[in-house]
């Protein structure tokens, strides 16, 4: 059984003119709104094999401070150049080719794309997934090249509206 944690970034500052997209910074909100998701995840008791991020700053950050609320180390995070401007092909690639010794992985990316690929592999059809949400996804499977549909069942959607102040 292979777990897939999808997570859209939090939320980013618009406040810089001067920064590419891919430089954009949390917000305020988007500092609170990670750590309460990463302490989500730390109350279902997750455990971490492998965290995948794209490489844009607000993507990073957000994988850093959830990793930290999970005890899993920052430097194990792998910035994957494709998750930042993919499309739902391309993230099933990267799923598809993740070492099969990760059993949990939890991947963080960018909407359109995380709530797209979220509803490709889910049995359970998904609305837009807010800043910070988080969908768990099983498969029956114990490789990863096996991910599909087919083989998914919905586990759980957080995101930072839904949690307890």
């Amino acid at each position: 059984m292979k777990t897939l944690y999808l997570m859209r970034h939090a939320k980013s500052s618009w406040n810089f003119d001067n920064l590419t997209d891919q430089e954009r910074p949390l917000n305020d909100r988007g500092r609170t709104d990670a750590p309460r998701m990463g302490q989500a995840l730390a109350k279902r008791d997750i455990q971490l094999d492998l965290v995948v991020s794209s490489p844009a700053v607000r993507a990073i950050s957000t994988a850093a401070i959830v990793a930290r609320e999970l005890n899993y180390a920052h430097d194990k995070i792998q910035v994957i150049e494709r998750i930042y401007r993919a499309e739902v092909a391309d993230l099933l690639e990267v799923v598809r080719a993740l070492p099969d010794s990760a059993e949990a992985v939890l991947l963080l990316g960018h909407n359109p794309t995380i709530t797209d690929f979220a509803n490709a592999l889910s049995p359970s059809p998904l609305n837009e997934l807010p800043t910070s949400a988080i969908v768990c996804l099983k498969f029956d499977s114990a490789r990863w090249a096996e991910t599909d549909r087919t083989n998914a069942e919905f586990y759980f959607l957080d995101y930072p509206r839904n949690q307890p102040e």
